[in-house]
């Protein structure tokens, strides 16, 4: 098992690797699926956006078996994305957990308009919505920004934030193993523009 900052450690290595052009391109091979079968050891969890553009496999240039991934639009944390993490960190001992947004996201852009003035598509768009309206909200209130971009971006990492605080908070298994085995739960976003992973939220200074 790999404590949280030999986990990021190699996550930093890979989206490197990436950025480089130089992956393997989470290429499996058949003695590793073999192994497989019985069993897994992630090195970490992923809570991605479901962005097609944005595979945590590819992007971070790991294998079958290296990453326990949840993606959602707007990578939004609600009861089974908790309960997907609680399972992966305490059946598997996976000590690092990565909420990862990304640049032009569509969900943070969708919620922008909403506060904006115009309609929700359905009620079921209005559910990841209503989940990001809080940090979106605050940024709107907070920072007098003109560029739409910038209005995105700084939406993107607020709403990033949020889901780290509400893994962080939200959960009795996880609130434990942060406290009392080194779990370790930090935000990132993916840039579509250049393939770098930015982690910007909870990583500490030293040891990471």
């Amino acid at each position: 098992m790999l404590s949280a900052a030999q986990a990021l450690a190699r996550l930093r290595e890979g989206n490197a690797r990436f950025v480089a052009n130089r992956g393997a391109g989470g290429l499996s091979h058949p003695e590793r699926r073999a192994e497989l079968v019985h069993g897994q050891d992630p090195i970490a969890v992923v809570l991605g956006c479901s962005d097609s553009r944005v595979p945590a496999e590819l992007v971070f240039d790991q294998g079958f078996g290296d990453l326990f991934v949840i993606r959602v639009a707007g990578n939004i944390v609600a009861p089974s994305q908790i309960g997907s993490i609680e399972f992966s960190a305490s059946r598997f001992g996976t000590r690092l957990v990565v909420v990862m947004g990304h640049t032009q996201c569509g969900a943070v852009e969708a919620t922008l308009d909403v506060l904006q003035g115009s309609a929700v598509e359905s009620r079921n768009l209005a559910f990841i919505v209503e989940r990001m309206r809080p940090s979106v909200k605050a940024v709107l209130a907070s920072r007098a920004i003109a560029d739409r971009e910038a209005l995105l971006d700084a939406a993107s990492r607020a709403n990033v934030r949020a889901s780290v605080e509400q893994l962080r908070h939200g959960s009795e298994i996880l609130e434990q193993l942060v406290r009392e085995e080194g779990l370790l739960i930090v935000g990132a976003e993916y840039s579509l523009e250049t393939g770098v992973v930015d982690f910007f939220e909870g990583v500490p200074s030293a040891g990471c």
